[in-house]
């Protein structure tokens, strides 16, 4: 083939060349503009989205070169969990900068965001104020947060302005996992719109001691089956909504009659029994893919042996049980370390060996170290990250001179570690880690959600006596220039029909104020009195001459479950959520008066009439929140059918199972 003249060849290329550089540079102009007009666009934040949870390739990828670029105090850092508080603060003052500080020097890689208490009040905040906090920590740590909280009763437990849902034992009561799995989605949804990723329930506890102080109305109920049933449940709505889950408190905590915030709680029940009750709920989170398991201060001596550890610190217990035969490779974590179940084992000096020595060697130079050696303790019984340690710099040193000196390898810390952030990468903080606020109001508490929580407390409502002479009550309407009675000193009127006793372990708690509203817009002649320990004796006689004046009498009693409580019975302080002597005693002199025209309700522990098995009208809601409170006023006034039936045995009074339909008929599901 004839070749063309070099000089043809490349006049022809000149002109193509700027042919082609005329339209190149067109086209670049006018991308240039689009790009410019769309600065504002490119330059937003990218939000974390709230996907199912799943451990993609690119998210080990992510952990496994992270882990490789960290130092020792870094890994160690991503395996503390600290406190802090979700309402509003300027984040420039003095309070919030010391954390920030304290967070970067220890490499903290978990915040537990709960609120402030005045004295018995918790300050709850709103949604808003969460997600602003949430989203600060997160710029301010180097590595993305696991941002935890235990929403137990979803949001509501922290939060206002939420859906307002019952205690777990109330989901039992409703026996629908449908309810339960529904339940796990709201709130994944709901917390991860606020910058929550990672939530410490279910209780996988099976409650089976009527007498627990601490679990009680947070179980399912005492059924194993049951119980590992509806923590599966949970587990399955919440991941598949973006929401880590955790079974808790491992091996269980439903057989205990302590407290372990206030002490050593025990598990005394053979190997064959925890096979049969303790553990099979916590099987059955596992298979349903639970992410963490929080290990518990309890002694088992079934599962160890030794006098002095607690499962805390068992390396049978986490390694050999939960590791070993039940096969989960998820994140361990511990229970509190601050709670008095395990400080009680690390008291500030060491006690005394046999030859007058510590029973555990000092670190090397550090001297006596509690928290470092119940850190270490935890670590080396195979616990991934460490909850709310008493001393934070005690923890930090310790496990640190602990991989120094040998006594921990850093092989250890890594296998910890990569468990952590594999957890992060899971929920998609490898890819953001901030909350978009202005979609926090559309994503949470809605309308239907608010009328779902509503409906599981209604459907968990359980009749459990009924001598056909109490309900339904008749209403009588407020006129409408009648005002509202002064609160709790309202005089029995002539004529007065309903006396209501609110009972509570302190009065100026707001415990029955929706009850005694929803009452008063049904019964305006209403008569209510709220009575705690120390107003139980002062207005005994004025409350008995009311019951005796009444046609009918109510009392709802309100306990729940509160970590540390303590109240004097029988002129001892002991560790339960049973209504104090003179509050006890009140109610029992009510029965003797009017049993036969008495409804109580248990509003949270339905145990409360084993004390009373005279009581002749019994209702149970297993919980004190709004939504309970309303259910028991639209059932005491007919607007309600019960469904309900009893997750758990009243010793005396009920089997579980047991419930009364609408008609006064005994049932058993």
């Amino acid at each position: 083939m004839t070749r063309e003249p070099k000089s043809l060849r490349s006049g022809r290329w000149e002109k193509r060349f700027c042919y082609l550089s005329s339209m190149t540079l067109k086209k670049l102009a006018a991308l240039l503009l689009a790009l410019t007009m769309a600065m504002p666009a490119f330059a937003a934040p990218r939000y974390a989205k709230a996907e199912p949870v799943a451990l993609s390739k690119d998210g080990r990828r992510w952990a496994a070169q992270t882990l490789k670029k960290l130092t020792l105090e870094e890994k160690i850092g991503q395996m503390l969990s600290v406190r802090y508080f979700m309402d509003f603060e300027n984040f420039d003052s003095d309070a919030y900068r010391q954390f920030r500080d304290q967070m970067q020097t220890y490499h903290i890689g978990s915040v537990v965001l709960t609120v402030h208490v005045d004295g018995p009040f918790l300050l709850k905040n709103p949604p808003l104020e969460a997600a602003a906090m949430a989203n600060q920590l997160q710029r301010d740590s180097k590595l993305p947060l696991l941002i935890s909280a235990d929403f137990e009763r979803g949001l509501a437990t922290r939060m206002v302005s939420v859906p307002l849902f019952p205690d777990a034992m109330a989901f039992g009561a409703a026996g629908n996992p449908a309810y339960v799995e529904r339940y796990g989605a709201i709130v994944a949804e709901e917390s991860r719109a606020v910058g929550f990723h990672w939530d410490f329930f279910p209780i996988a506890d099976v409650n089976s001691n009527p007498a627990n102080p601490i679990i009680n109305t947070r179980s399912f109920g005492e059924d194993p089956g049951v119980v590992g049933e509806l923590a599966a449940a949970y587990i399955r709505g919440a991941r598949a909504h973006g929401m880590l889950t955790t079974a808790k408190h491992f091996p269980g905590h439903g057989d205990t009659g302590t407290d372990s915030h206030l002490g050593v709680a025990r598990v005394d029940g053979d190997l064959a029994r925890l096979q049969q009750v303790e553990l099979p709920p916590f099987r059955q989170a596992i298979a349903a893919g639970v992410d963490a398991v929080m290990v518990a201060h309890v002694a088992v001596p079934a599962l160890e042996p030794d006098p002095h550890k607690v499962a805390t610190i068992s390396q049978k217990v986490i390694g050999g049980v939960l590791r070993g035969q039940l096969g989960f490779t998820g994140v361990v974590v511990t229970d509190a370390l601050e709670m008095k179940g395990l400080l009680n084992l690390y008291p500030p000096i060491p006690g005394l060996g046999e030859a007058g020595q510590p029973d555990r060697p000092p670190l090397p130079g550090r001297g006596w170290n509690p928290a470092g050696e119940a850190a270490i303790d935890a670590v080396k019984a195979g616990n991934d990250l460490l909850l709310l340690p008493s001393d934070l710099d005690g923890a930090f040193r310790g496990l640190l001179e602990a991989v120094k000196s040998g006594v921990l390898t850093e092989k250890r810390i890594d296998e910890s570690v990569r468990r952590i952030l594999e957890m992060k990468a899971s929920v998609g903080l490898h890819k953001a880690r901030l909350v978009d606020l202005e979609q926090v109001s559309r994503r949470v508490s809605k309308q239907q959600d608010v009328d779902f929580a509503q409906q599981v407390a209604d459907d968990a409502l359980t009749l459990v006596r009924d001598n056909g002479k109490v309900f339904p009550l008749a209403k009588l309407p407020p006129p409408a220039d009648v005002k509202e009675f002064e609160f709790g000193r309202a005089p029995v009127q002539p004529g007065v029909q309903v006396v209501a006793i609110i009972m509570s372990d302190n009065a100026h708690l707001p415990f029955g104020r929706g009850f005694e509203a929803a009452l008063k817009a049904r019964r305006a002649d209403a008569t209510v009195f709220y009575v705690d320990s120390t107003l139980a004796t002062p207005l005994a006689a004025p409350i008995l001459q009311a019951v005796k004046d009444a046609g009918k009498v109510v009392v709802a009693v309100f306990l729940s479950p509160v970590s540390g409580k303590q109240v004097m019975v029988n002129g001892k302080l002991q560790n339960t959520v049973g209504l104090e002597a003179a509050s006890g005693d009140l109610l029992r002199r009510v029965l003797e008066t009017a049993a036969a025209k008495t409804a109580v309700f248990a509003m949270g522990n339905p145990y409360v009439a084993q004390q009373f098995p005279n009581v002749q009208n019994y209702v149970c809601t297993f919980s004190g929140v709004y939504s309970s409170e309303l259910s028991a006023v639209k059932f005491l006034f007919g607007e309600l059918q019960p469904h309900g039936r009893l997750p758990v045995t009243l010793p005396g009074i009920a089997q579980r199972g047991e419930g009364m339909g609408g008609g006064g008929r005994a049932e058993k599901r």
